[in-house]
């Protein structure tokens, strides 16, 4: 005899089989069909490989940094504003197609991008492995960012969809949780294959987690999409791509020439500011928009997707110059500096899963606002680092930061998924994860801009002091501590006058951009505090309902 799921008549409808007098029946216990429930933990886990993907490769990346810095055959000489770029070509190419990738996914089904991301995202692991220079690492790592667009939003889609809402922020908490886990294992990873191998193995590794990942995936997820979904909007995402990308330059270039008056940066920055005003202003009038700005009229999902966008701001920023602190002024090897990250992946994976019952006790706003606190109070802690400063109070920092970040982006991501319907998850996972990847381009641009252009002013004077240094081998010697640092030990004895002020010149900028970061970290626990509800989130008619076509087809294909 059949089992028959709870909730669903023997018929097979979703909602039962109408009473005999012609009176509805009672709304279904479980929406999600029984065989998706069943397996619904085995399904996260396998979520969990392509989350781990997108977040080892750029936890590694930072780690392998200062050796692609370093001149071939080492590594592929890259300059500051190439890391940076190297970096940000991978977020603005996932940011700015986010929102297709999410309206892709409701459209056409969301294990089907999902699947097509991870095959993109693994070619461009393989290509960026083996890249020549600076340019085409840049080039190769933007493939990568299309890949790892369709495949961040699916992920939290899915989960939205085979959870029900009761077991929805402890799904996303784990789901938060597993960034620690990447944060630990990219940095160790890395340091081990960079002992070992070249610096496109940190690259390389991306494969068999991505082959494992696709055949698990087909075997276990299920699809799902929305009945009625949007059109494409080609022209938005064209004007987000292109207003970030000339943004990002502007600022970037900035901090490579160490002057923001120069025309070629106001202009760029000015003109990618410019354009994406077009891009709101196109949005709000479209009727089939990429972002649907009616979205922020919920202040549960506007206050949340400001926060996350403001503490990864923070944040990035913060990362891109601590693995300079570790590596080049104090001297750690990659896997040494990838395993002073352990606190912080260590309280993340500890307590990113148990957030939900601090918040069940507290409220999201209360949690959210104390979270962005700790995370300025971390960020102003960097002060305290010297070049001689005991590591133990990095290693404090790190872990009450991790605490911070564990306690903020669960509850913050929970605010925004279920402030929208459940057919509508794709596209607002991809609004999240949008504006967390541009709040975090942005950080290593803006903050490393300052970096740099105070790094710049204060070994300007040494350098001019240094015998047969100048024209462009100057200018590319002040532009980061590791470039000078390498001028340094290529001029033997007398080079050796330069070490002591590049780290001296180096940690006075550091504590001049940590400065920076407390500030937005501080504006986001601001706007968390005035905006964020205290209580459940208000959801639209039909949230966390899954429409009857949709069911249908998720049962079917379970």
């Amino acid at each position: 005899m059949a089992t028959v799921p709870p909730g669903a008549s023997s018929s097979g409808s979703p909602h039962g089989s109408p009473h005999a007098s012609g009176a509805p029946a009672a709304i279904p216990a479980r929406r999600v069909p029984e065989a998706i429930h069943r397996r619904r933990w085995a399904i996260l886990t396998v979520l969990l490989f392509s989350l781990l993907i997108v977040v080892l490769d750029n936890s590694i990346l930072n780690v392998a940094m200062k050796t692609i810095a370093t001149p071939a055959p080492t590594g592929l000489g890259a300059t500051q504003s190439q890391l940076e770029w190297a970096i940000n070509s991978y977020t603005l190419v996932f940011a700015g197609i986010l929102f297709t990738a999410g309206l892709l996914g409701d459209r056409l089904g969301r294990k089907k991008v999902l699947l097509f991301g991870m095959v993109v995202f693994g070619i461009g692991s393989v290509v960026s492995a083996f890249a020549g220079s600076p340019g085409e690492l840049i080039a190769f790592r933007a493939v990568m960012g299309f890949g790892g667009a369709f495949v961040m939003p699916s992920t939290l889609a899915i989960i939205m969809n085979v959870f029900e809402r009761e077991e929805q922020p402890k799904a996303i908490g784990i789901w938060a949780g597993a960034v620690g886990l990447a944060i630990a294992i990219g940095p160790i990873t890395g340091g081990i294959l960079l002992d070992h191998f070249w610096w496109g193995s940190v690259f390389l590794v991306n494969v068999p987690i991505v082959i494992v990942g696709l055949i698990a995936m087909v075997l276990l997820v299920p699809d799902s999409k929305d009945p009625k979904p949007g059109r494409l909007d080609p022209v938005g995402v064209l004007l987000s791509v292109v207003g970030l990308v000339l943004l990002v330059y502007g600022i970037i270039k900035g901090g490579q020439l160490a002057d923001f008056t120069d025309p070629e940066v106001y202009g760029t920055a000015g003109g990618g500011l410019l354009v994406l005003v077009a891009f709101v202003l196109h949005e709000r009038r479209s009727a089939h928009p990429a972002i649907d700005v009616r979205y922020f009229k919920n202040p549960a999902f506007s206050a949340a997707v400001s926060s996350i966008a403001l503490v990864f701001f923070a944040l990035m920023g913060t990362t891109f110059f601590i693995v300079f602190y570790t590596q080049s002024v104090r001297g750690y090897t990659p896997l040494q500096s990838g395993l002073l990250l352990l606190p912080l992946a260590a309280a993340q994976m500890f307590f990113a899963p148990r957030a939900r019952l601090v918040v069940e006790k507290f409220g999201a706003k209360a949690v959210c606002t104390v979270g962005m606190v700790l995370v300025a109070a971390t960020t102003a802690g960097f002060l305290l680092l010297d070049v001689d400063t005991p590591i133990w109070v990095l290693e404090v920092l790190f872990f009450v930061q991790g605490t911070a970040m564990a306690h903020i982006m669960p509850p913050a991501t929970v605010s925004i998924m279920q402030s929208l319907p459940r057919e509508k998850a794709g596209s607002g996972s991809a609004v999240n994860n949008t504006f967390r990847q541009i709040g975090g381009a942005l950080g290593v641009a803006v903050l490393g801009s300052v970096l740099s252009t105070t790094y710049r002013s204060g070994i300007s004077d040494k350098l001019d002091a240094v015998p047969g240094l100048t024209g462009p081998a100057r200018h590319a010697a002040g532009e980061s501590v590791e470039a000078t640092l390498s001028v340094a030990e290529g001029l033997g004895p007398a080079g050796r006058a330069l070490v002591g002020p590049a780290k001296d010149a180096f940690i006075h900028a550091m504590h001049i951009t940590v400065l920076g970061s407390t500030a937005v970290a501080l504006l986001g626990a601001l706007v968390v505090a005035l905006f964020l509800p205290g209580g459940t989130a208000a959801r639209p008619d039909g949230a966390g309902r899954r429409p009857d076509a949709e069911t249908a087809q998720a049962g079917a294909e379970a």
